[in-house]
């Protein structure tokens, strides 16, 4: 007989194994099935973790390299990527393992091995020895993420064309590197392997990085990054990618018809990303997809079948870890009986090069379609005693309120630890908090979270230091 679950969770990432916690936690009897081998996902193993780690690491390196502007000699810096990528990689196995570890501890039975619906309450599960496992499953929930798009009729090798988890294992530093897209994970990359000393060029087929940005910020944002050395090639379409003796040369066409060449040693395409829900079988049972082949899901959750239920990246929303995670959560509670919910309106976005890039709720962009009134608030990490004595004062903190109410509609930071800072905003957002109510709160001196304070003030037009 074959063993039955209460609820089964398809995918170990994010979404997926804090659900399959959380599931374990409200005393369900859960298993998680994961396809890669080690738990956490895109996330852990080929996404989020180890750029982090490389970001890090790559700017050390160029810290380093540049002490001696601050008083601090210490003769030739040389880096050895061998181990770095070591340092980066041992970061994720870590992390893996200890998720291993948190499904063990809550009972969670693990299945390593691809799964497909056989029927809505049987799973079946092949591993990679080709051994085949069928579970029962009174609730299955999907959260399989997402994979890399590339373009059409151009095909990733992962060696001289590749995504995000080839640029994270380059053997040497490329002497050019192209980026296609000016996306978060396209400029993260890029800022990696400028800094370890590549000529990165970014092709963009839009006028501006980071779509859905606050348009300031991301016009800052880019700004900063053509400082430090980044070279942008805006409204430009890409028409060919194609392999050379000496690397790959990519062809595009401007918005005014004219044609440029790109030589580079690396390609990496960085244009978004997909569903990854083919191999489940979804369309023999039944479970609808949209007209981008997310699965269709209410506000529970569920899908179109009474017992099974999608999270995370197969879904629709923004393609987020944090997301996925609280979606886990929600969901695992629901399905307990409780209330589980998630509020979209403050769900962060950051952007982890230097300086970071973090925003949360309304663009002003959104808010002018809306036709909402509002006030700004911003002030300049120039003006920050903090940033200005560690020399990283680069940027601002922007918010964005209601104008007759002064209700926090929206923030958008480019500067030190933008990412941490966010959190202070999506705390107030989430109890309704006004500007006033960050400006009238004790911040510590001197700190980098001092700017958000000020910018609440600047809401008022009351700055102090400005």
């Amino acid at each position: 007989m074959s063993e039955k679950f209460q609820v089964v969770v398809i995918g170990g990432g994010p979404g997926g194994y804090v659900c399959a916690i959380r599931l374990a936690q409200l005393g369900l009897k859960t298993a998680c099935i994961e396809s890669r081998g080690s738990l956490g996902g895109t996330c852990l193993n080929v996404g989020c973790i180890p750029s982090k780690s490389l970001l890090n690491l790559s700017e050390e390196f160029h810290k380093v390299k540049n002490l001696s502007n601050k008083g601090i000699d210490i003769g030739d810096v040389k880096l050895n990527l061998e181990k770095m990528m070591k340092a980066k990689d041992k970061s994720v196995t870590v992390l893996t393992k200890g998720v291993e570890f948190l499904l063990k501890k809550n009972k969670v039975t693990y299945y390593k091995g691809l799964a497909s619906f056989k029927s809505k309450n049987e799973i079946l599960i092949k591993d990679n020895q080709n051994k085949e496992n069928i579970i029962q499953a009174e609730k299955t929930v999907i959260a399989t993420g997402s994979l890399p798009i590339s373009l059409p009729g151009i095909e990733i090798d992962e060696k001289t064309i590749v995504s995000s988890t080839g640029a994270l294992k380059l053997e040497k530093v490329p002497n050019k590197l192209v980026v296609v897209g000016g996306g978060y994970i396209g400029l993260e990359m890029g800022s990696v392997w400028s800094r370890l000393g590549a000529e990165v060029q970014v092709i963009e087929f839009l006028d501006h990085i980071t779509p859905g940005m606050d348009k300031e910020i991301s016009l800052e944002f880019m700004k900063i990054l053509n400082k430090q050395g980044i070279k942008f090639n805006m409204q430009n379409k890409v028409q060919t990618i194609k392999k050379a003796n000496s690397g790959v040369i990519v062809s595009t066409v401007d918005n005014e018809g004219n044609k440029n060449h790109f030589d580079c040693d690396v390609v990496l395409i960085s244009v978004g990303r997909k569903p990854n829900t083919e191999g489940l079988n979804l369309e023999a049972i039944g479970v609808k997809l949209d007209e981008r082949k997310r699965i269709k899901t209410n506000k529970e959750f569920k899908t179109n079948l009474d017992n099974i239920f999608a999270i995370g990246d197969v879904i629709d929303g923004p393609m987020l870890a944090h997301k996925a995670e609280d979606e886990g959560i929600a969901v695992a509670e629901n399905i307990a009986g409780q209330s589980g919910h998630v509020n979209y309106d403050t769900i962060p976005g950051v952007i982890y090069t230097t300086p970071e890039v973090a925003s949360i709720g309304k663009t002003e962009e959104q808010l002018k379609e809306l036709n909402k009134k509002y006030k700004i608030g911003k002030f300049s990490f120039m003006a920050n005693s903090r940033a200005k004595a560690i020399d990283n004062s680069e940027g601002f903190v922007k918010i964005l309120a209601d104008e007759t109410t002064d209700k926090v509609l929206g923030a958008h930071i480019i500067g030190p630890h933008a990412g941490e800072l966010i959190a202070e905003i999506g705390v107030a957002m989430e109890f309704g908090a006004s500007s006033e109510d960050i400006a009238r709160t004790c911040h510590a001196h001197p700190t980098f979270s001092e700017a958000v304070k000020e910018a609440a003030l600047s809401v008022d037009k009351r700055a102090i230091h400005s």
